[in-house]
């Protein structure tokens, strides 16, 4: 959207910077990870996601492809503080990770534990299939359907350019999640849930949902995923 916009590809640099402190930066190519910053007053815990053991882990213990939550340790009084990011280590020799999420930003009714980088990812493979442009999207459980059938995800999606074929887009996008979450492909295939609902939110009906929330400043963003419908209950 940003070279639409201007004309040009702009070199860029991803960092990750804090209120708490500077987290990481980008030292090699897009999507390759963020190089913690190991020696600056912050000492980094890992909190493995979904286990039922506390302890954060040392920057010598983590995995390769795991998640874990960010827990700090600074020179500045901070103690165990969890900052509610979510990162998953690419390499370990140098470290890099990958932030992928918000601990609060989750969709697990089911026990399918569906994170940001999930949603995000699936949903670039479909706009990358489909000739079309999502301004913003939310994805919350849909317990009970009206129509009384299966439960399902429910993809409140704000496009500024619709896809030609909206069916198509919802099945690609069920099959692109279905390959990265394999928790959620079995409950898929063993008709725990069905297939993936998309509901077209109005253009602007994002920013007046956020504005009637205070949280229309520079530092608010949408949130991707909720275990619950308190996200999508007056987007329309």
């Amino acid at each position: 959207r940003m070279e639409a916009l201007i004309g040009a590809s702009v070199p860029s640099v991803e960092l990750f910077p804090a209120s708490e402190g500077f987290i990481a930066y980008q030292d090699q190519g897009p999507g390759e990870g963020l190089l913690p910053v190991l020696d600056n007053g912050i000492y980094f815990g890992f909190l493995p996601m979904h286990a039922t053991d506390r302890k954060p882990l040392s920057i010598g213990e983590v995995e390769v492809g795991e998640h874990y939550a960010l827990v700090l340790y600074t020179n500045a009084g901070l103690w165990g503080y969890e900052l509610g990011d979510v990162v998953r280590f690419v390499s370990l020799s140098p470290p890099r990770m990958l932030v992928t999420g918000r601990t609060k930003h989750y969709t697990s009714a089911f026990g399918e534990h569906v994170i940001a980088e999930e949603v995000e990812g699936a949903l670039q493979e479909a706009v990358a299939a489909f000739p079309c442009e999502v301004a913003e999207f939310t994805v919350a459980p849909q317990l009970t359907p009206g129509d009384g059938g299966l439960a399902r995800h429910e993809w409140h999606i704000e496009f500024a350019v619709e896809p030609a074929d909206r069916a198509a887009f919802a099945k690609l996008l069920d099959e692109a999640l279905q390959r990265r979450n394999p928790y959620y492909r079995d409950l898929i295939t063993g008709h725990v849930l069905r297939s993936l609902a998309i509901v077209t939110v109005p253009r602007g009906g994002f920013a007046a949902w956020m504005k009637a929330r205070g949280m229309n400043d520079a530092q608010s963003k949408v949130p991707r995923l909720a275990n619950d419908r308190r996200y999508v209950e007056g987007l329309g």
